[in-house]
């Protein structure tokens, strides 16, 4: 693959480009590996930096229809949106349906608008593995704002918090009182709760639930990176297309505080450490799939289903034997290799 010309055409703002960039960083095969880490390396240095905006919500809140009403109102205002959509995979089959750009009729077809549904595959968080490095590649490629829609599954959903530089939460008229609203886990890492459907015979609803919300906001422990009055709750409607423009103002004003403040570069520098850390992690969990460390995992668990070992001394003797001797990338039939203790 010509990286250089693939990273050309991507700069350029080529879509289809940016798509194949994509596939290529989702991968898993350790060529097209190495040929995304060459392809983000020669993109890191590009100075523009989109707006990240991480959204979760449960499942039927309307993140699909808030996204696409949203992402028309920013491309009316002559914004260029991408959108990384994560979609559940099946448990049983692995496969996912993949059919976000089904419900963003209208966004999928505008020419400043960028749709990439992914899926979710044993990841967990909401986000999919590769989530940070596409977020990467649609920010050298031009756009102003990315938008990344998680799962959508419940409270621990938190790992788009560390790639987003504003995180969304989407809730539902009714949803919840005071009591849900100081719970821990996705409720305090969120800087605006947009409580949807706030039209109709849901208004007053939504309004009540908002007003709950925002009194629960006020019992969580100021943050060092919020100004006065973050997190905020407010209503929106997505069908209505009402409250979105507010929406949008109060986004820009807490990332501009930030910036000003400091808190927007450190924060970025902070996720890239801890993708540095992650990826080290998922590093050192491949290795338990290679030889010899596959074998002797599965001649340990033998033992351990057999009862001649506990579980924690098995791991405890896989762990010094393999790893804490850097012994893993030895070949199966290396001489040296010790073996696992009968």
């Amino acid at each position: 693959m010509d990286i250089e010309d693939l990273a050309t055409r991507i700069e350029a703002g080529e879509r289809r480009a940016l798509a194949r960039a994509i596939t290529l960083v989702e991968s898993g095969r350790a060529d097209h590996r190495a040929d995304a880490t060459a392809l983000l390396e020669r993109l890191k240095d590009r100075p523009a930096q989109a707006l990240r905006i991480g959204l979760s919500g449960t499942p039927g809140v309307g993140k699909s229809t808030f996204i696409e009403a949203f992402g028309l109102m920013l491309t009316g205002q002559g914004l260029r949106v991408a959108v990384l959509a994560v979609d559940p995979s099946s448990a049983r089959s692995g496969g996912s349906i993949l059919g976000d750009k089904t419900r963003m009729e209208h966004l999928s077809r505008d020419p400043n608008a960028f749709i990439r549904p992914s899926p979710a595959q044993s990841q967990l968080g909401g986000v999919a593995r590769r989530t940070r490095e596409a977020i990467d590649l649609c920010e050298a490629a031009g756009f102003h704002v990315v938008l990344v829609e998680t799962v959508g599954v419940g409270q621990s959903e938190t790992m788009v918090a560390e790639m987003a530089d504003l995180f969304l939460l989407l809730l539902a008229p009714g949803g919840g009182d005071e009591l849900q609203g100081v719970k821990r886990g996705i409720m305090e890492i969120a800087d605006i709760l947009l409580v949807n459907k706030a039209d109709g015979d849901l208004r007053a609803t939504a309004t009540r639930t908002c007003a709950d919300y925002a009194g629960a906001l006020r019992l969580l422990r100021k943050r060092a990176q919020d100004p006065q009055g973050f997190p905020k709750a407010m209503t929106v409607s997505a069908v209505e297309h009402a409250g979105l423009d507010k929406a949008w103002s109060e986004m820009q004003a807490l990332a501009d505080w930030r910036r000003e403040a400091g808190h927007f570069a450190a924060r970025r520098a902070d996720q890239a450490r801890f993708w540095f850390e992650a990826e080290v992690r998922e590093g050192l969990l491949a290795r338990l799939k290679r030889e010899p460390v596959r074998g002797a995992m599965a001649t340990l668990g033998r033992q351990v289903a057999e009862g001649a070992i506990t579980p924690t001394a098995a791991a405890e003797e896989l762990l010094i034997q393999y790893l804490q001797l850097g012994l893993a990338d030895r070949a199966p039939d290396d001489p040296q290799s010790p073996s696992p203790k009968a």
